[in-house]
């Protein structure tokens, strides 16, 4: 019954923007911090944004620093990620996490995943 599903991946050509969302059911977000968590093929799967659940702090990787905004809608139990100025390095497929209450940046810490969504950047 417990479920995150993201959706809004696809494919876009550099330098383009996607808008993806996690929803969750079963369960409310508002106690939750939400990680966005990227697995490119043959790489490791990496944490590169985040969001706390009481202050709404919100976190980001280098990599993605000014192209990335997270936000929350705990009315609609959903948390967004707009991306903009996407690179072909930044192709790969994206999850998001929930954990109780503050951003670690560590899967140890994952209380739910995603199924995952794929976003190519290509021409």
């Amino acid at each position: 019954q417990l479920q995150l599903v993201e959706s809004g991946g696809g494919l876009v050509q550099p330098g383009g923007s996607l808008r993806l969302s996690c929803a969750a059911s079963g369960f409310t977000l508002d106690y939750y911090a939400i990680g966005w968590f990227r697995q490119a093929p043959g790489q490791e799967r990496e944490g590169f944004s985040c969001i706390n659940s009481s202050d709404g702090m919100t976190y980001y990787a280098d990599s993605v620093k000014g192209r990335i905004t997270i936000s929350r809608d705990n009315a609609k139990n959903t948390v967004y990620l707009q991306m903009n100025s996407l690179k072909p390095e930044d192709t790969a497929v994206y999850y998001c996490a929930a954990e109780k209450h503050f951003c670690s940046g560590s899967p140890d810490t994952v209380d739910y995943w995603g199924q995952g969504t794929q976003v190519t950047v290509s021409s």
